[in-house]
């Protein structure tokens, strides 16, 4: 979809470099590949802010894939006949921005946003070069969509997961669409007078707007410093997770 007009006006007039930046964007909808998704239909704005920008970007539908229940990278180790991750893993090790879209059911995050937030999960024992945890130095967003309440409660939990696993979270890193509660119209649908649902709303496009944009600025200084400091933050630093007086950390 194209962007409103002061959306336009914002990806014009940003003389900020982020012509280096990757992306990735991670589309949770319960809807086989071949059906439209209201949840594409916001990502499509966040996509197009990003293009603006000169941003690579990659999309994925979860729904595509076969990801096996499981905390480890590669479930086909622990069990499973079949595990896709493997094969969506290193997008997300190459970008900058990881974005991850869901649809609300039941006032949470689908079962697909689930099953992928585990998935970063898996990572959790793995470093950098730094020694710190793996997603060090990347960011992470998120966009809801659905017609009954949860926006924030899903974002919430999200965004908090991203964060856990190592991944920065900057300003207002959450956008998102629900209509009036109850059934009706989802974002995008057409409406009897021929217009969009939810596209002239100012607050989900001004929430998606500076989501895009508090993605690329955090990724700009994160990637300019080379991530953050390699000190007070090195897995290493703690051996087998043991030290006098602490309690042991256990992940899982």
């Amino acid at each position: 979809m194209a962007l409103d007009e002061k959306q336009q006006q914002i990806c014009d007039t940003c003389e900020t470099d982020f012509s280096d930046l990757k992306a990735v964007i991670f589309n949770a909808t319960l809807k086989p590949p071949e059906q439209a998704s209201h949840t594409d239909t916001l990502l499509d704005v966040v996509a197009e802010i990003l293009a603006t920008q000169s941003v690579e970007v990659k999309r994925h539908r979860l729904s595509q894939y076969r990801l096996a229940p499981g905390v480890y990278p590669d479930m086909t180790e622990h069990g499973w006949d079949r595990d896709d991750w493997p094969k969506l893993s290193p997008d997300v090790f190459e970008a900058d921005i990881v974005i991850l879209g869901t649809p609300i059911w039941l006032g949470e995050k689908s079962s697909l946003a689930q099953a992928f937030i585990e998935k970063l999960y898996a990572h959790s024992g793995q470093t950098n070069d730094e020694g710190q945890y793996a997603f060090y130095g990347k960011v992470g967003g998120c966009v809801v969509t659905g017609n009954e309440d949860g926006i924030k409660h899903v974002a919430a939990g999200v965004l908090y997961s991203m964060s856990h696993v190592g991944l920065t979270i900057p300003p207002q890193a959450d956008c998102g669409w629900i209509g009036e509660a109850g059934p009706g119209p989802s974002y995008g649908d057409e409406m009897d007078d021929g217009s969009r649902a939810g596209f002239a709303n100012e607050f989900t496009q001004k929430n998606t707007t500076f989501m895009a944009f508090n993605l690329l600025h955090a990724a700009r200084m994160l990637k300019d410093n080379g991530g953050y400091p390699a000190c007070g933050n090195v897995a290493d630093d703690w051996g087998d997770g043991n030290k006098p007086g602490w309690p042991n950390p256990e992940y899982r």
